[in-house]
């Protein structure tokens, strides 16, 4: 590949375009033979990267065809949107989302085949660079998804958004009050409302919309249990007046444990600080991804009952909601 043309594609993920090439001195013929021989392949029209390029990648990711798509429009006010962005932002993105590239332009709607650009505005603090492609920031990606997805898994984009400081509640309302009619800003807001980034999982998002469901108080996340001078336990949400503890058990935490621990140690260590929690007179609950399915009325009828009774009269412990909850790490 030409010096030129390989800088091109350097900068754009590996993509170039038509123009690019004849600018490093290809004809169409020679374009039109190196695509039939299958060195170059074709994304769209006008838009090649090569067979060695998609080797590497292991397919066509999401990102390469987002970029594809606005290299064959040359829309330079398009950006990348919706639930396109949210891949590419590393977000949580709802299991029922299709791969149609979403992009967002002040001045045209246009669709296409495997794409769809939105027209509606966009203000510069909304827009954000990820490489060669521009597109909406996290506050605006969350926003236009929760206009669109299922209120729970806007919401769990929202918690992991917030857990790792990619954006701020705040932020969001600003988004949604500059869209006050817009089709579906509803739905954002009830999304918002709902939101807390104190919560460390997919699981603790849906469980504790569950709870509030369910009828039940709305409780405290990540909460700190100290006796004796020492921390007990931080608990993924709490019922203070029955001290009543609900841990949410994800399946990674003994499958991929934090710490190099092996899920045996993870299992142990579980048990050791459930003991102790109880011996200071907490009931403790625990709740599992299929307890959020069938099982939940019965787990949520037993939540109720422990919540109907009060905690012990003298406590020997003390209780803390953290101000923030914390990202898993290796």
């Amino acid at each position: 590949m030409h010096p030129v043309l390989r800088a091109a594609a350097d900068r754009q993920w590996g993509l170039f375009t038509a123009v690019d090439a004849r600018r490093a001195g290809y004809g169409h013929d020679e374009i039109h033979a190196l695509h039939g021989a299958g060195t170059w392949v074709r994304l769209r029209r006008g838009v090649y990267t090569t067979a060695e390029r998609l080797d590497a990648l292991g397919g066509r990711p999401h990102g390469l065809e987002c970029l594809a798509v606005l290299l064959s429009l040359d829309r330079p006010d398009a950006v990348v949107s919706h639930g396109s962005a949210a891949r590419l932002l590393g977000l949580p993105v709802w299991d029922g989302l299709e791969r149609t590239v979403r992009l967002t332009d002040p001045q045209q709607w246009r669709t296409g085949a495997g794409f769809r650009v939105n027209c509606a505005p966009l203000h510069a603090h909304e827009a954000v660079r990820h490489g060669p492609v521009r597109l909406t920031s996290p506050a605006r990606t969350l926003v236009d998804c929760a206009r669109e997805w299922p209120l729970e898994d806007a919401v769990v984009a929202m918690d992991a958004a917030l857990l790792a400081g990619r954006t701020t509640l705040q932020e969001l309302s600003l988004v949604t009050a500059a869209q006050p009619c817009w089709r579906g800003a509803p739905r954002a807001r009830r999304a918002i409302d709902l939101a807390d980034g104190r919560a460390e999982s997919p699981l603790e998002t849906r469980g504790r919309l569950r709870i509030v469901g369910s009828d039940l108080p709305s409780p405290e996340l990540q909460v700190a249990i100290r006796a004796g001078g020492r921390l007990v336990g931080v608990v993924d949400a709490w019922f203070d007046d029955a001290a009543v503890a609900v841990e949410f058990d994800g399946r990674v935490k003994y499958t991929d444990p934090w710490h190099e621990r092996s899920p045996g140690q993870v299992v142990w260590g579980e048990k050791r600080r459930e003991d102790d929690l109880r011996a200071l007179g907490i009931r403790v609950v625990r709740v599992a991804d299929a307890d959020l399915g069938a099982p939940w009325p019965a787990v949520a009828q037993r939540l109720g009952s422990l919540l109907a009774t009060s905690g012990p009269a003298t406590r020997r412990f003390s209780a803390a909601p953290r101000a923030l909850g914390r990202r898993r790490s290796a």
